[in-house]
């Protein structure tokens, strides 16, 4: 690297370690992506979003980012696709990292042969873990000079986001190209995000039920949801 791109680059600081970074989060769930918005925006970087992978598709013909978080499960095709993809690009993002509703012992190892640098499971809201993941794939060159204060911090987004999740699924579901078992996923990361046990009890058990229809009862639990004062 050249003196000139040196001196331009932003420092990054123990307060602000991805101070200068752009991160592109592929994310279809909005209170998920408020969250890591909320996080890389505390640790100085910018973000960008995309909701499925042909939009992650557009963002990368635009810009270069160093920093690609992707959600294993998206409304057009399986994030490992993009990971994949990502690991022999000619210009690879110095850090891939894997995002999922469903449990790490399912996915983790599946994202980490695709190419991933490191999984971060779900609900993603602690400010210490977020930075250290990412530092930790970061070049060297790219790290925070002297001793970095790590405190208990968490982010909260907005509730509201967590109904805009519902009316999301529920277009969803009502789109037949769409299976339901990805519907049922999509709710299981609502539910982890949101800590919201028993949504993540009925639609993990809804996803595991291949090969009945599941429409009927996946329609049913989101109704009730959004009936439920507390959610909107």
């Amino acid at each position: 690297m050249d003196e000139i791109a040196l001196m331009a680059r932003p420092v990054p600081t123990p307060a602000r370690p991805l101070f200068g970074q752009t991160v592109l989060l592929v994310e279809d769930s909005r209170f998920a992506s408020e969250a890591v918005r909320l996080l890389a925006l505390r640790s100085g970087a910018r973000i960008r979003r995309a909701d499925s992978l042909a939009a992650a598709e557009r963002h990368l013909n635009t810009y270069r980012a160093g920093i690609v978080i992707v959600d294993l499960g998206l409304p057009d095709g399986d994030g490992l696709d993009l990971i994949a993809r990502l690991r022999t690009a000619a210009q690879r993002p110095d850090v891939v990292l894997a995002t999922s509703g469903r449990d790490a012992s399912e996915v983790e190892a599946a994202a980490l042969d695709a190419g991933a640098d490191a999984f971060l499971p779900k609900p993603i809201e602690s400010l210490a873990a977020f930075q250290s993941v990412i530092l930790g794939a970061l070049p060297d060159d790219q790290r925070p000079k002297g001793l970095r204060v790590v405190g208990a911090e968490t982010v909260e987004p907005d509730r509201l986001a967590l109904s805009e999740d519902l009316l999301h699924a529920e277009r969803l579901l009502g789109d037949g190209s769409v299976p339901p078992g990805f519907v049922a996923d999509f709710l299981r990361g609502v539910a982890r995000t949101g800590h919201d046990a028993a949504l993540l009890s009925q639609s993990d058990k809804l996803a595991r039920r291949a090969v009945d229809d599941i429409r009927p009862a996946l329609h049913a639990l989101i109704t009730e949801r959004l009936a439920e004062p507390r959610v909107v």
